[in-house]
């Protein structure tokens, strides 16, 4: 449709279609929608947003119509002998078909209004014509409407579903040939279900053409359209009540069907490779057919893989068929082949050290898309999890996901990235040999980017680890207190296997207890001594199993023991003077400075400085951040003890909290719950089909209340009874234990000195400790609640909603402006066309970005500026109003 008067005439029936009422079901106006367009960007600039609404609100039996209009015709393309022949039945139609339910459907699921019709439309039993009645009548559309001419009763045949007739009709167009897939010889089925990339299932890729990969790109951009519709349900309904569309997908039981649909999703997006695709000014290059194409197979492979399928009551759940296959890999060659490609894309911030021009450096493409990928497989299929642990491959990933946590980890937009990085190292912590192997020595330190080097680092990958977790923890400014028990979790998972940690490594686990510890934590919420318990055993595990491989370590322990010390002796009065007195002083050092504002909380804790200093008294803390009531440990950025700066306060509970925020905080700060730890020889009885990550969980616990929502409405008092039933149970033994049987041994200049003298060191080796015994290795895993898997899906669906956003680098902007419930969606002031940002009539219909997903406890986190756009989401808007 080049000519202007062609666009005139399609847009002059776009007004028909609101105008006028009941337009007939056989009028030939219906062929315009897709004999005129040319291209998608005809139908999303022509078919405005407005004009859908007006449609749909006005008329909607035309957008019925039309829906069936469509759909018809795409069906009897499909089915057609010919197709796609350019004369007889033309791909162009059947795209045009596509392109205009990717244009509606979004307009449908957003007004709740509709959804009992479209349950009816799209999901009920219908009547359609035979096919014999369709090709000899040669209706438009073959659905039962009101006004059509009769036929006779047996020209009428019982179908299925329309939405399940359009699904499996696309499913089919992605391997059909001469379309999507090579032609095939005369006699041949025209659907093949060949994989179009070699990889995983298949060792030769099949020919393809740049119009082949377009016309994926579109069948792909309808199927995610469909699937979508959980965009307009809230985090806490769609784990519940799920989406029909993916259900039908996902259970789909022909296994040729699900294997060629998955493996051709995962090889052709592991075959991405940004390098060999990198050109001069490729940030200038918008358009990038191959990007479109590997954005939509990422997402739909996520998508599928991802979803869980709801359980109904007294039913058998079926199986998501996508996770299932892709749980049963086992062929060493395809983990390797899905490593590499995870590999090649990962790793581009750290090879990209040199670009064409000054300013021209691309940004990172589907790197947290891909660590949703990793956590998948990590997650589904034991055998890849053992595959990349015992070839050391492991180490290689763990560098690359503390890379994104801690360049992420201050980046409101990107919190969500952040958590699936912790819960990732937690998934591969469960494994003894990842343990192990964290002893090898790591020497590339200096090859690393400046955001993830430790100055003056040297020791194994396991200091690493732990140094790095300790990062995460002390300076996110208490913006990831969710996953503190994830980040400890993996600390106590490998700490039986540790050999030789370093003497940095170690004053950072003591600085952690000193802070969790410490009564301002304890006393915060009445789970905080979960994190202590969780650390404290940790530590038993270094000292039961590893004691003569760690005296840095038991050093460490010595020099800190007023504190354990201390800890043992805790009561309710104890900590409240402490926090008294520690509140007296900070008011009397802040009095002096007025840029601190009355009732502002201090990002930084005191107690976050090396704890070698000799203690002539018994040992406390400052208050850190709280988050809403949670407390967080705050940055530890401060060189003096007595300097009070102002900082950015994550948060400040509210005198009145609104009980609608916080009904919304918690479904938006949900994470996997943390199970107690099982023992090895326990994990050895699980059934062999067990997953250890299961996704299948009670509803109930939906209603259940959790410690961040009890600590938001701010009804937490600490009890001496409270104190007393967990104080008990701290494993404080060993470590007592151990202090009162070396601290006779070892001489007090010793512990007070700040380097370990090679005499102690060698002291503490010799000593055998009486009284301690190993107790049983404990695994913490974690496992997945409905209001997790809400933010889980709302997190990818964010991320999906700010790709498609881009319209300039070749997408349409499917839900550019609808009204999405899944997360929120931030208005940005508008801005003018540039070279690098051109400005046209897709790109106006949406001027929203997504600035987070999950809202992970930064009600007091600035809103970026406007007109700024965050490269990941990761849940909800800091400026949105709060959802009842």
């Amino acid at each position: 449709m080049g000519a202007s008067d062609s666009k005139l005439v399609f847009k002059k029936g776009i007004f028909r279609l609101s105008e006028e009422r009941h337009i007939p079901a056989d009028d030939a106006y219906w062929t315009s929608f897709w004999e005129l367009p040319e291209s998608s960007e005809d139908i999303f600039s022509l078919f405005s947003a407005a004009d859908v609404r007006r449609t749909r609100d006005n008329a909607l039996e035309n957008l019925e119509t039309l829906i069936l209009a469509v759909t018809s015709r795409l069906f009897i393309l499909r089915h057609h002998p010919s197709f796609p022949e350019p004369e007889l039945a033309p791909e162009r139609e059947a795209l045009n078909c596509i392109r205009v339910l990717t244009r509606v459907l979004p307009y449908l699921y957003e007004k709740e209004q509709l959804h009992p019709w479209e349950e009816r439309f799209f999901w009920g039993q219908r009547r359609k014509r035979t096919r014999k009645s369709s090709i000899a009548s040669e209706i438009l559309f073959d659905g039962v409407q009101d006004g059509q001419p009769r036929v006779p009763a047996e020209e009428y045949e019982d179908a299925r579903p329309l939405a399940e007739e359009l699904i499996d009709t696309l499913i089919d167009l992605l391997f059909f040939s001469d379309l999507t897939v090579p032609r095939q010889p005369q006699g041949r089925l025209k659907v093949s279900y060949a994989i179009w990339q070699s990889g995983v299932g298949c060792n030769a890729s099949i020919p393809t053409t740049k119009e082949y990969e377009s016309n994926r790109c579109e069948i792909l951009r309808l199927l995610l359209t469909l699937a979508g519709q959980g965009m307009y349900m809230t985090p806490s309904a769609l784990p519940t009540k799920g989406t029909r569309a993916l259900t039908h997908i996902c259970t789909c039981p022909d296994k040729q069907v699900v294997l060629s649909v998955l493996c051709s999703l995962l090889n052709t997006t592991l075959k991405y490779n940004p390098a060999s695709w990198r050109v001069p000014y490729n940030t200038l290059v918008f358009k990038d057919p191959k990007q479109i194409l590997i954005t939509y197979t990422l997402q739909f492979l996520l998508v599928t893989v991802l979803y869980p399928i709801p359980e109904q009551p007294g039913v058998v759940t079926p199986k998501n068929f996508y996770r299932y296959f892709l749980g049963r890999l086992h062929r060493p060659q395809d983990f390797q082949f899905i490593v590499d490609g995870m590999t090649r894309i990962l790793n581009q911030p750290l090879q990209a050290n040199a670009s064409y021009l000054p300013g021209t450096q691309p940004s990172v493409r589907f790197a947290p898309e891909i660590i949703m990928l990793f956590w998948e497989i990590t997650q589904c299929n034991k055998r890849f999890r053992s595959f990349i642990i015992d070839t050391e491959r492991a180490h290689d990933f763990v560098i690359l996901i503390l890379f994104y946590a801690l360049e992420y980890k201050g980046d409101a937009s990107k919190q969500g990235v952040v958590r699936m990085c912790a819960f990732l190292l937690q998934t591969l912590s469960v494994e003894k040999n990842f343990g192990l192997n964290l002893n090898k020595t790591f020497q590339a330190q200096d090859t690393l980017p400046p955001a993830i080097r430790i100055v003056g680092f040297g020791g194994t990958y396991a200091d690493f680890l732990i140094q790095s977790i300790y990062i995460l923890i002390t300076k996110s400014q208490g913006k990831l207190t969710a996953i503190y028990p994830a980040l400890v979790a993996v600390i106590s998972n490998i700490s039986a296997y540790l050999d030789g940690l370093s003497a940095a490594t170690c004053i950072k686990i003591m600085q952690l207890f000193n802070s969790m510890s410490s009564p301002s934590f304890l006393m915060a919420n009445e789970t905080n001594h979960d994190l202590l318990r969780s650390l404290l055993e940790a530590m038993n595990a270094v000292i039961e199993h590893k004691y003569q491989k760690n005296p840095e370590f038991v050093l460490a322990i010595l020099k800190n023991r007023k504190r354990f010390e201390a800890l043992r002796s805790f009561t309710l009065e104890s900590g409240q003077e402490e926090i008294e007195r520690r509140n007296r002083r900070r008011k009397e050092t802040a009095a002096s400075n007025d840029a601190l504002e009355s009732g502002s909380t201090r990002s930084s804790a005191e107690s976050l400085r090396s704890p070698t200093t000799p203690l002539s008294r018994v040992p406390t803390l400052n208050d850190v951040p709280e988050e809403d009531g949670t407390f967080a440990i705050g940055d530890d950025d401060d060189d003096s003890d007595d300097e009070e700066r102002p900082t950015p306060a994550p948060s400040s509970p509210s005198e009145n909290p609104s009980r609608a925020s916080s009904v919304a905080g918690q479904v938006e700060d949900e994470v996997p719950r943390q199970l107690r730890g099982m023992s090895e020889k326990a994990r050895g009885k699980m059934p062999a089909g067990a997953q250890t990550f299961s996704r299948q969980n009670s509803i109930t616990s939906l209603g259940s209340p959790t410690a961040t929502s009890q600590s938001q409405f701010g009804g937490f008092e600490p009890s001496a009874q409270w104190i007393e039933s967990w104080l008990p149970e701290l494993p404080l033994h060993t470590i007592l234990t151990l202090i009162q049987q070396l601290t006779a041994l070892i001489p007090r200049q010793t512990t007070s000195s700040d380097t370990a003298m090679p005499a102690a060191l060698h002291k503490i080796r010799e000593v055998k400790l009486v009284g301690v015994d190993a107790s049983p290795i404990r695994v913490q895993s974690f496992e997945w609640s409905p209001l997790a898997l809400g933010w889980y899906e709302s997190l990818l669906w964010g991320f999906i909603f700010a790709s498609e956003m881009q319209v300039a680098k070749g997408t349409v902007g499917i839900w550019n402006g609808t009204s999405i419930k899944l997360f929120r969606v931030q208005e940005t002031a508008a801005q003018g066309p540039s070279l690098t940002s051109p400005r046209g009539a897709v790109d106006a219909v949406g001027s929203n970005i997504v600035s987070r997903i999950g809202a992970i406890n930064l009600r007091g986190v600035p809103a970026p500026t406007p007109g700024t756009v965050p490269a990941l989401p990761t849940g909800g808007t800091q400026n949105a109003p709060p959802r009842g």
